[in-house]
């Protein structure tokens, strides 16, 4: 009888075993996985300076040269960019080698229906492709950057294709576009992306040159008409901006990315979903001064 009851529980020990050991090897993938998530957690960290207040829901600053990552908030979260999508649209326009001097029209397909945005350009005006890409850069123009997309070689589809294609080979994985104005809120990218964007972009010369022109005249309708950047630090001397391209919608908020010469070196900034008109012009001269108090020679001449 006793070696019957020894069997029976030798029986019940080795099912419970059984049972039990997929659950307790579940439960150490699920611990190495939780282990890798809070390493990701700690890289992606929040690494704002507690005097440091920014309003922006997601900022990221780097130094050009060195990659080192100055102010980190909400890098990794993919956010619609709004109009700074404009970047990549002149990007492929330009990688594309097409006719710069050739002449485009505006035409009613051009026109905003999903959020009937302003233009001053109207339907029928004649211009140059690198008039386009200029309004497109500096004020923004989403009639611009709708041309730029559909003249280009295969058609508007193509080139939203050739965007994100372009994006991948970039290794933008939080970034896809929708379209090539920003105008659509599937156009999403991260913060840390963008960084990344922003330096690429920063080698084409047209780009730097357009993004940063404080004005320019366009004859449309048989009148002269005249345009400014949309970022006003572009006309503050005390700024030396590089690149800039600002975005608005109501899901994505203000946004700004720019290159600039802060404190003796050049660096990238990104400022997204910033809520208030002044919010992203306010985080950016914040963040100005606060690397400018950090610098050596700043800290050599207080001393």
């Amino acid at each position: 009888m006793a070696s019957k009851y020894g069997k029976a529980t030798l029986v019940i020990v080795l099912c419970f075993s059984v049972l039990f050991l997929p659950v307790s090897t579940g439960f150490s993938k699920s611990s190495k996985h939780l282990s890798s998530h809070r390493k990701h957690l700690i890289v992606e960290s929040e690494r704002v300076p507690g005097k440091l207040v920014l309003r922006s829901a997601a900022v990221l600053v780097e130094d050009q040269l060195t990659g080192e990552c100055l102010v980190r908030k909400k890098a990794a979260v993919a956010l619609p960019i709004a109009s700074i999508t404009k970047l990549m649209t002149a990007m492929v326009v330009i990688d594309a080698n097409m006719d710069l001097e050739e002449s485009i029209n505006i035409e009613a397909t051009d026109v905003d229906t999903l959020r009937h945005s302003h233009s001053r350009m109207s339907v029928g005006t004649q211009l140059t492709r690198r008039e386009a890409l200029l309004l497109a850069l500096m004020s923004s123009d989403n009639r611009s950057a709708h041309a730029l997309g559909r003249t280009y070689q295969g058609g508007l589809e193509a080139c939203i294709t050739a965007m994100n294609a372009k994006a991948r080979s970039l290794g933008l994985l939080e970034t896809r576009f929708d379209d090539p104005t920003g105008l659509s809120s599937g156009n999403v990218s991260s913060a840390r992306d963008l960084v990344r964007l922003v330096d690429t972009a920063y080698q084409y010369y047209l780009i730097r040159e357009f993004t940063t022109c404080k004005e320019t005249a366009i004859q449309s309708g048989g009148r002269m008409l005249e345009f400014r950047n949309t970022n006003r630090l572009i006309q503050n001397p005390h700024w030396q901006i590089g690149l800039s391209k600002t975005g608005f919608i109501g899901e994505a908020g203000r946004c700004l990315v720019m290159q600039a010469h802060l404190a003796q070196r050049p660096v990238l900034i990104v400022l997204l979903d910033s809520q208030g008109t002044m919010t992203r012009i306010g985080d950016a001269n914040r963040i100005k001064r606060w690397l400018e108090a950090r610098s050596p020679s700043q800290r050599a001449q207080k001393g």
